[in-house]
C-alpha cells in the first residue's frame, strides 16, 4: 500500500510570527478533521523549521524546500541535510522547478543533494516536470525520463525506494493553470512504468508520486482518485489552513 500524502511547500512566505500562527492552524484542523492514514507535510523556509517541528509533533510533519549537497564547510548561506535533520525534519523538497529555473541547478547537481539527504535520514520529495514549450511539442516524456535517469535512476534500489516523488507540470505552477485529471495521469502511470522498468514492479507500486501543479480544494479529490497519483505537492493553498486541510481530506471525498 503506498503512503498517502499532502505535502505544503510555504516557498518564501511568512515571517517567522506569521508562520507559526498559520502552521497552528493548520496542526489544529488537520488532527481534528482528518480522518484517515494520509500523511500531511510543511515544507517551510529555514526560519521556521526548528519551531514547527516542535509543535506539530505526528500530527504535520515538517519539511525544508533545499538542501545543501555538502555536509558542512565554506559555504556561506547554505544549510547541509545533517542541519537540518537535527532540528527535527523528516523530508526536503529536492529539485523544485523553481531551483531548476532561479538557481540553475542541474540534474547532476540534484543527485548530489539527494545522496545526502538520504544519508542523513531525510526523505527528499524529488520533483521533475515540463515546461509548456516540452508540453506543447510532445517532448515531455522524454524530459522527465532524463530527469529521472540523471539524477536518481544512478541510487542503489534500497535507496531510491526512500524517495517520494512530486510531477510538477512547470506551466501548471502558479499560472491559474492546471493538468487535467487524465493528463496527470498520463504522466504518473509513465513515470511509475520506468520505475519498473530500472527498479522492478514491486519498488514501482511502493513509490509514492504526488502532483504538484496548483492543485486545489476544488480539483484535489479527482486528482486523488486517479489509480497513480497518491497525493500532491501544495504551492499557494498551502497558506490559506482551510484550503490545505481541506485537500488533506480530499482522499476521503
Amino acid at each position: 500500500m503506498r503512503k498517502k500524502i499532502v505535502a505544503g511547500n510555504w516557498k518564501m512566505n511568512m515571517d517567522y510570527a506569521d508562520g507559526i500562527s498559520l502552521f497552528s492552524e493548520i496542526v489544529n484542523m488537520v488532527r481534528d478533521e482528518k480522518n484517515g492514514d494520509q500523511e500531511a507535510i510543511i515544507c517551510a523556509p529555514f526560519i521556521h523549521l526548528n519551531s514547527l517541528a516542535k509543535l506539530g509533533g505526528t500530527i504535520v510533519h515538517i519539511g525544508a524546500q533545499n538542501c545543501h549537497q555538502n555536509e558542512s564547510g565554506a559555504y556561506t548561506g547554505e544549510i547541509s541535510a545533517k542541519m537540518i535533520k537535527s532540528v527535527g525534519c523528516s523530508y526536503v523538497i529536492i529539485g523544485h522547478s523553481e531551483r531548476r529555473q532561479y538557481f540553475a541547478e542541474t540534474d547532476a547537481l540534484l543527485a548530489e543533494k539527494t545522496k545526502a539527504a538520504l544519508a542523513n535520514g531525510l526523505t527528499p520529495i524529488f520533483c521533475i516536470g515540463e515546461t509548456l514549450d516540452e508540453r506543447n511539442n510532445g517532448d515531455y516524456f522524454n524530459v522527465i525520463k532524463s530527469q529521472l535517469t540523471n539524477a536518481v535512476f544512478g541510487l542503489a534500489a534500497e535507496d531510491f525506494s526512500k524517495v517520494i516523488l512530486a510531477y510538477e507540470p512547470v506551466w501548471a505552477i502558479g499560472t491559474g493553470l492546471t493538468a487535467s485529471s487524465d493528463q496527470a495521469q498520463e504522466v504518473h502511470a509513465f513515470i511509475r512504468s520506468e520505475i519498473a522498468a530500472q527498479f522492478g514492479s514491486e519498488i514501482a507500486e511502493g513509490i509514492s508520486i504526488l502532483y504538484g501543479g496548483s492543485c486545489n480544494p476544488k480539483n484535489a479529490a479527482e486528482l486523488f482518485a486517479q489509480q497513480d497519483i497518491d497525493g500532491g505537492l501544495i504551492g499557494g493553498a498551502s497558506l490559506k489552513s482551510r484550503d490545505f486541510t481541506d485537500i488533506v481530506k480530499a482522499f476521503n471525498a
